[in-house]
C-alpha cells in the first residue's frame, strides 16, 4: 500500500457485504464534514454539527432525489478513529442504497479508500501503534472467543504494555553502561545488569510461549488426519464434527483424495483434513494420494497419526519416499475402536471411540493444550508471525549481552531495543507496515 494521498478524503462502504437492516457508509478527511453536509438534509448541518451528535434527515442525489433516510454522526479530529473529521452515514443496509451513497460521496471529491486505509491513518495519526491495528484485523475476522478476547486485549494496549515494560528495563540498563562507558571519570556506580536484563530474558520468553497459542487462535489450524487404510481417520473426522462428512467403508482405499472440514475445537478454529490411507501400492493413483497425505502432514500445524486397535499393529510404510513424519511436537498418537475387542495396546496414545463417542473429549484437550500450550487466558499473546519474529531477535540480543563486555553489550542492546520498537510499530520499515494493512478490509 502507497502512502501517497493520505491527505485526501476517502470514502467507503464500513459494513459487511449483503442485505442488512443497517449499513453505513464511512468518510474520512479535511473535506468529510463538507462532502456530509452537501448531500445530507436535515434540521442542523453535519459542518456546523458539533462532535459525538447523530443527525436525521435525507441522504439525496445531485439533482435532489432521494436516495435514503438515515443518520449522520459527526466526529471532528483529532478525537475521531482516523484522527480526521469523520462524517458517518447510516442508511438501511442494501447493497443497493449504500452503493448510491458511496457514489454520490465519490462525486463530491472523496476517493475510495483503499483496504485498511482508516485503521492506517489511526495508525499514522498516533491513534493506535502496530499491535493494536493488528488487534483490529483480529477483530474483525474473528471467528472464536478465543479470538475474539485476544483481539480485544490487543487493542486495549495491554501487548503494548508487556513489551514497555520489557523496553524500559532495557534502556535502564543501556543507559547505564553509556555512562560507564562515556563517563569513566565521574565515578559512576557499576550496577549489577545481569538481574534487569534476565527479568527481560524471562519476560520476553514467556511472551514468545504465546505465539503459537496467538497465532492458532486468530487464524486457525490445520489438523492432518493419517494413517493406514481403515485406521478410521473418515469416521473420526465425522465423530469430531458431529455428523458425516466424509464417506466411511470398510473397502481399503475408500479415500484416494484429501477432504476438509472447519469447525471450532477447544475454542480454535481448525480445519481437519482426512487423507488418504499410506500404504505401498503399485496404484498410480492411489500413491499420488498417499504422496498427497504426506505432504499435508508436512504442512499441517498439528497431525493425528491414527492406529486401529483392533487389528494386529502394522507400521506406517515409512520406506515410502519422503515419508519421513515431520517432528513428534506436532504429533498426536490416537489408537481407534477403542469400542471393539482390542488386539493390542499402544501406552503412548489416546483410545478413542468414534462410534460411542469414547475418548473424545481427552482428544480434543490434547488437541488445545498441543495448539495453546498453557498461556493465561488473562494475557495478551504475540498473534502475528511479524510479532513472534521481533520478540526473538530482542530476546537473541538481550542473551547475547548478558555474556559481552560493556562495549559489545549496549551495541546488542541497542538492537534489542530496535526489535522491540519494530514490534509496537514505533520503530519499523514502511514496506513492514504496508503487508500488515494489505490484509484488511476496505471500510477499515
Amino acid at each position: 500500500m502507497t502512502r501517497s494521498g493520505l491527505d485526501d478524503t476517502i470514502a467507503a462502504i464500513a459494513t459487511a457485504p449483503g442485505s442488512a437492516g443497517v449499513g453505513i457508509v464511512r468518510i474520512s478527511g479535511p473535506a468529510a464534514l463538507d462532502i456530509a453536509t452537501q448531500m445530507f438534509l436535515g434540521k442542523r448541518r453535519p459542518d456546523r454539527t458539533p462532535a459525538g451528535r447523530f443527525l436525521f434527515g435525507q441522504l439525496v442525489s445531485a439533482g435532489g432525489e432521494v436516495l435514503d433516510e438515515g443518520l449522520c454522526l459527526v466526529f471532528r479530529a483529532p478525537h475521531s478513529y482516523t484522527g480526521e473529521d469523520v462524517a458517518e452515514l447510516q442508511t438501511h443496509g442494501s447493497p443497493a442504497v449504500l452503493a448510491r451513497v458511496l457514489s454520490r460521496a465519490l462525486e463530491l471529491g472523496a476517493r475510495a479508500a483503499r483496504p485498511g486505509e482508516f485503521t492506517l491513518r489511526a495508525y499514522l495519526a498516533g491513534r493506535l501503534d502496530l499491535t493494536q491495528a493488528e488487534a483490529v484485523l483480529n477483530l474483525v475476522n474473528a471467528s472464536t472467543e478465543t479470538a475474539r478476547r485476544q483481539g480485544a486485549l490487543g487493542l486495549s494496549g495491554a501487548l503494548t504494555g508487556r513489551v514497555e515494560r520489557i523496553a524500559q528495563g532495557v534502556t535502564r540498563t543501556l543507559a547505564a553502561i553509556q555512562a560507564l562507558l562515556d563517563y569513566p571519570e565521574e565515578g559512576v556506580p557499576e550496577e549489577d545488569r545481569d538481574l534487569p536484563l534476565g527479568e527481560a530474558e524471562s519476560d520476553l520468553t514467556a511472551l514468545l510461549d504465546t505465539a503459537r497459542a496467538g497465532q492458532a487462535a486468530t487464524r486457525g489450524a490445520r489438523l492432518a488426519l493419517i494413517g493406514k487404510p481403515n485406521a478410521g481417520k473418515s469416521s473420526l473426522l465425522n465423530a469430531l464434527l458431529g455428523y458425516e462428512r466424509s464417506i466411511v467403508t470398510p473397502i481399503a482405499g475408500t479415500t484416494r483424495d484429501y477432504l476438509e472440514a472447519g469447525l471450532e475445537l477447544a475454542g480454535i478454529p481448525v480445519t481437519l483434513v482426512d487423507t488418504a490411507g499410506i500404504r505401498e501400492t503399485a496404484d498410480t493413483i492411489e500413491a499420488a494420494g498417499v504422496q498427497q497425505a504426506l505432504n499435508l502432514a508436512e504442512n499441517a500445524d498439528l497431525i493425528l497419526v491414527l492406529e486401529d486397535g483392533s487389528a494386529a499393529p502394522e507400521p506406517l510404510p515409512l520406506s515410502l519416499p519422503n515419508a519421513g513424519l515431520p517432528n513428534t511436537g506436532r504429533v498426536i498418537r490416537v489408537q481407534t475402536k477403542a469400542d471393539l475387542p482390542s488386539v493390542w495396546h499402544d501406552p503412548d496414545a489416546l483410545q478413542v471411540s468414534a462410534v460411542t463417542g469414547a475418548g473424545l473429549p481427552e482428544l480434543r484437550e490434547a488437541v488445545r493444550a498441543a495448539l495453546l500450550g498453557q498461556p493465561s487466558r488473562a494475557e495478551a499473546w504475540l498473534t502475528t508471525e511479524r510479532q513472534a519474529d521481533a520478540a526473538r531477535r530482542a530476546l537473541a540480543h538481550i542473551q547475547a549481552a548478558r555474556t559481552l563486555p560493556d562495549d559489545l553489550a549496549g551495541y546488542e542492546l541497542e538492537e534489542a531495543l530496535h526489535a522491540l520498537a519494530e514490534l509496537t510499530g514505533r520503530d519499523v520499515q514502511e514496506d513492514v507496515v504496508d503487508a500488515v494493512f494489505r490484509n484488511f478490509c476496505v471500510g477499515k
